[in-house]
């Protein structure tokens, strides 16, 4: 199980970079602002889920402590 969290974080995890990359690419072409802004929008939601996903992680192996 901690396998699939690690695997799942680390798609996540990419997944917000490319929002983010693709978020700023929209910004300095200028184009629409409110599809930049849900760019941005959508990336925090991501992070959010990265971050519950990584915790989730350390609490199924726990923490990296030693047993």
């Amino acid at each position: 199980m901690s396998t699939f969290t690690t695997v799942l974080a680390l798609i996540v995890m990419g997944l917000v970079a490319l929002v983010l990359i693709r978020g700023l690419f929209s910004m300095v072409k200028g184009t629409d602002a409110n599809r930049s802004n849900k760019l941005m929008q959508l990336r925090l939601l991501l992070q959010a889920v990265a971050i519950v996903l990584i915790m989730f992680t350390l609490w199924l192996t726990g923490g990296g402590r030693p047993t």
